[in-house]
């Protein structure tokens, strides 16, 4: 096999290999911001519901002794 055949097919091989990894590297990156973006969504989410939740308790514990809630029907 000619060196300089070789050494063609192996840079071509390293140029591939070069791509590959820097779309892996990019796509990590892509990973990790929408992994940081969907924890704070999440975390917003939990917020919201523990307010919601302290409000209902809120609501449940000004009702007249006795009363019961109403069914609501979907």
């Amino acid at each position: 096999m000619d060196f300089l055949n070789y050494s063609e097919i192996m840079e071509l091989d390293l140029k591939k290999l070069e791509e590959k990894i820097i779309k892996l590297i990019s796509l990590c990156s892509n990973l990790r911001e929408e992994n940081l973006r969907l924890r704070s969504e999440l975390t917003q989410a939990k917020d919201n519901m523990t307010q919601a939740s302290n409000r209902l308790e809120v609501l449940f514990e000004s009702l007249p002794e006795g009363a019961e809630p109403m069914n609501v029907k979907s």
